[in-house]
């Protein structure tokens, strides 16, 4: 997340590897920061050599507009053709959090980008999650703008992500939230929370992962569950992070599963 993914351009193979290193089996790059992995075919030599696989990509636009513009559009085609080469990675629909300005217009805006998008991803066999984050400039961050944006969603097309730590950074109760929304989901996403301000070491803040993850497991759930570590320390030592992440879903979080 450094410097918006700047600091760690075009370093995949690197996090592929830390990853696989870490013991997780799949990982979910930002599309904007892929660099020479965004040839599919050395994208495919990469996860091979390293035993993983590619579980989604992160596609962050404004889609501020009532439609997508043009970088939009061409950066959707782009996202979608690279998923193509890779069956089952799913296009995880993210939104850059740019202010709370026109709230109301600008969630639908969001609704509508989002389902067009999710739209051709279905179309060309991909597909397609939103994931609402908490910024304070995000404008998917509290309850109402989860009520207005996920009830909006074709869900012919497209599901939700939760993430359990933006979920609670909008004062909402992660578990409840996914309770609520359970049809939807078909990708999670992991990271703890401490409230200090906002983001905790996997393990170390309040979020209930155990709870959710059991969850989860007794709902059948299948699909990816990616960690996506944002407390401080990721932002200056990701890779540390990343191994430290894998030992506690490996040695706490997979233990403490009953059945």
């Amino acid at each position: 997340m450094k410097g918006n993914g700047a600091a760690y351009d075009n370093r995949l193979d690197h996090m592929i590897r830390v990853t696989a290193e870490a013991g997780f089996t799949g990982i979910e790059p930002s599309h904007a920061w892929m660099g020479d992995l965004t040839d599919p075919d050395r994208l495919a030599d990469a996860l091979q050599e390293a035993g993983i696989e590619l579980a989604a990509i992160a596609f962050v636009q404004s889609w501020n507009g009532p439609e997508e513009d043009e970088k939009e559009l061409r950066e959707a085609e782009q996202t979608i053709s690279l998923l193509t080469r890779f069956p089952g990675a799913i296009l995880c629909t993210v939104q850059m959090p740019e202010g709370r300005h026109d709230l109301e217009q600008r969630r639908l805006n969001l609704v509508a980008n989002v389902n067009a998008v999710s739209r051709r991803a279905a179309d060309a066999g991909v597909p397609a999650s939103f994931h609402p984050n908490s910024p304070e400039s995000s404008t998917n961050r509290t309850e109402e703008d989860y009520r207005v944006i996920l009830e909006g969603l074709d869900a012919e097309v497209t599901g939700w992500t939760p993430d359990v730590g933006h979920i609670i950074n909008g004062d909402m109760d992660p578990l409840n939230k996914m309770v609520e929304y359970a049809d939807l989901i078909n990708l999670v996403h992991y990271k703890d929370w401490d409230g200090n301000p906002e983001f905790a070491l996997m393990g170390e803040g309040k979020v209930e992962l155990v709870k959710i993850t059991q969850w989860l497991a007794d709902r059948n759930y299948t699909g990816w569950v990616i960690c996506e570590d944002e407390a401080p320390q990721a932002m200056e030592d990701p890779d540390a992070v990343t191994l430290h992440d894998g030992t506690w879903v490996h040695d706490v979080l997979i233990p403490s599963m009953k059945g």
